[in-house]
């Protein structure tokens, strides 16, 4: 079931060329079957925008996005690693790391990791993002685990830069600006379910997206209808 479920992932991640292409959502694939195939808890990615800025995009917890973040509000750690020298970044024990990554480090324990490893989505001499996966207990990345993320990570940076030759690099930036944006409101509709529900964050997403999935609707038109039908009250506006 795992090699079937590996198969059809890597169909999906190839197909860029749809008309209805979502960027956004063809990442949140990638970090879900990253969680759901390889020997780790968690995952997120960071990528750059033409000017070369990172943002984070999408990850499998909230957790995760907070320390994706803190990456780049401190400037450090090894996504940020990883995409600055185009090489995977493997931190197997969190509690024994150098000086560069120990806030970083100190963060991902209290959240609950304790190893992390990070790989470049680069093809050639061109690095547009990179990956982040997370786990709870110390010790190395298998190599069958190494060969597979690398593999995903390799296809779906093929798909990206196959779809921005297609489309032309404008209109992918276009596109990537329009995921952060409704990154945003996905954060937004978190934020209302969680108060609506009296749950945190994390199970809100969990709420949100298993919503979607399960009519099959796009994670961002969903929270817009959260936000705008639902109703969400600004930060400090009560």
């Amino acid at each position: 079931m795992k090699q079937q479920r590996l198969v059809e992932t890597f169909v999906e991640l190839a197909d860029t060329l749809i008309d209805d292409f979502d960027v956004l959502e063809f990442l949140q694939v990638l970090v879900d079957r990253c969680v759901e195939l390889l020997s780790v808890d968690a995952a997120g990615i960071l990528l750059a925008t033409v000017d070369g800025d990172l943002h984070m995009v999408t990850s499998s917890s909230e957790a995760v996005r907070r320390l994706e973040l803190f990456q780049l509000r401190h400037g450090e750690g090894p996504c940020l690693a990883a995409y600055r020298t185009g090489s995977p970044v493997s931190r197997p024990d969190l509690t024994a790391v150098d000086e560069p990554d120990a806030r970083f480090a100190a963060a991902a324990i209290a959240d609950g990791y304790r190893a992390v490893f990070a790989l470049p989505m680069r093809l050639r001499s061109e690095t547009i993002g990179a990956l982040n996966l997370f786990r709870a207990r110390p010790g190395h990345l298998d190599e069958l685990s190494w060969r597979t993320a690398k593999a995903l990570v390799d296809v779906a940076t093929i798909g990206l830069l196959q779809a921005r030759a297609i489309r032309d690099h404008e209109l992918l930036s276009e596109q990537l600006q329009e995921a952060l944006t409704s990154r945003v409101t996905i954060e937004q509709a978190k934020g209302v379910l969680a108060e609506r529900l009296g749950v945190d964050m994390g199970v809100a997403f969990d709420v949100l997206r298993g919503h979607a999935r399960d009519h099959n609707i796009k994670l961002s038109e969903l929270a817009m209808f959260v936000v705008t039908e639902v109703g969400w009250t600004p930060p400090g506006s009560r």
